[in-house]
């Protein structure tokens, strides 16, 4: 989406983000482009912002093939204001959004080369643009995939606003969680989706999930990981960090962190410490992309 940041009518900065962009730039970060090939699947239009954005995200090292341009339709915008205390708050414009309209398209690129993907990654806010019939597609692609050996990941990021009720969020979450591999789980998100009453009811209810594989992201406290249905529950502490700058991303990059090190064949627990890392470094710079160069020590480069 297109990011716009002011206060008020006045002076602006233009940027672009979003969850599931956001880990993809951090995966491709991770390691090196032999290691781990990073693609990204959205829609965009045909004007010279959509343009900007694909040159941009080309030249960050994403494999675009699945990236669909659609004549008259737009990238989405979000507004972030700022107010004296620093507290942010979002305003978005995303009802006609290239994105929304993905599966549109009688074939997508993303339906026909599925089979050569070792690993797809969508989050809740992916599938709260979507349309039902969208849904149902994407959800088919999930299914099929998975059978193959495909590690299918869900991140359970959770923007009420976007759900015309509470009530299709849970019918939609449980069909997400039915087809995925790995649930990856913010608790807070868990606990506003399904209506528990406390983080401990959140927790129980999100450690009773069925899939093989589950993270559960608790902000400062220790991250927890179930690597194997019936396998013990694992207490990965957080990195410590002695200010906070900015904490967008956190989730993402952890995300990006914990997939880049499973995707690269180490276990939960290793994996989870990276993702905790990485994020510990992401949140003492300002914005959801730092630079490049913050996180060079953290990249995996493979030995020949």
């Amino acid at each position: 989406m297109l990011e716009v940041q002011a206060n008020g009518f006045g002076p602006s900065v233009l940027s672009f983000g979003g969850d599931t962009f956001n880990t993809s730039v951090y995966l491709r970060r991770c390691a090196s482009a032999q290691a781990i090939e990073v693609g990204y699947a959205t829609g965009l239009g045909i004007d010279p912002l959509s343009q900007q954005l694909k040159t941009a995200w080309k030249n960050g090292g994403l494999n675009l093939d699945a990236v669909q341009m659609i004549d008259g339709k737009l990238p989405g915008l979000y507004l972030i204001e700022t107010d004296d205390k620093g507290e942010r708050s979002f305003h978005f414009w995303r009802e006609s959004s290239a994105a929304r309209a993905y599966f549109e398209a009688p074939h997508t690129v993303l339906e026909q080369n599925a089979h050569t993907y070792d690993c797809i990654y969508f989050s809740g806010i992916s599938l709260a643009i979507l349309d039902d019939t969208s849904r149902q597609r994407l959800f088919k692609l999930l299914k099929k995939v998975r059978a193959t050996g495909c590690r299918v990941v869900f991140d359970n990021n959770f923007r009420p606003k976007l759900w015309p009720s509470l009530e299709v969020a849970q019918q939609v979450y449980r069909q997400a969680f039915a087809v995925c591999h790995t649930a990856m789980i913010t608790l807070d998100d868990h606990q506003a989706v399904f209506g528990l009453a406390n983080l401990n009811e959140a927790l129980q209810h999100a450690q009773a999930l069925g899939m093989p594989e589950v993270v559960i992201k608790r902000g400062a406290d220790s991250t927890l990981v179930r690597e194997s249905p019936g396998a013990p529950w694992q207490h990965i502490p957080t990195t410590r960090v002695d200010q906070v700058i900015d904490t967008t991303a956190a989730g993402d990059s952890f995300a990006a962190g914990y997939l880049s090190r499973r995707l690269l064949g180490e276990s939960a627990l290793v994996s989870a410490e990276y993702g905790n890392k990485l994020a510990a470094r992401v949140i003492q710079h300002r914005g959801a992309l730092i630079p490049p160069e913050a996180m060079q020590d953290l990249i995996f480069h493979p030995v020949n």
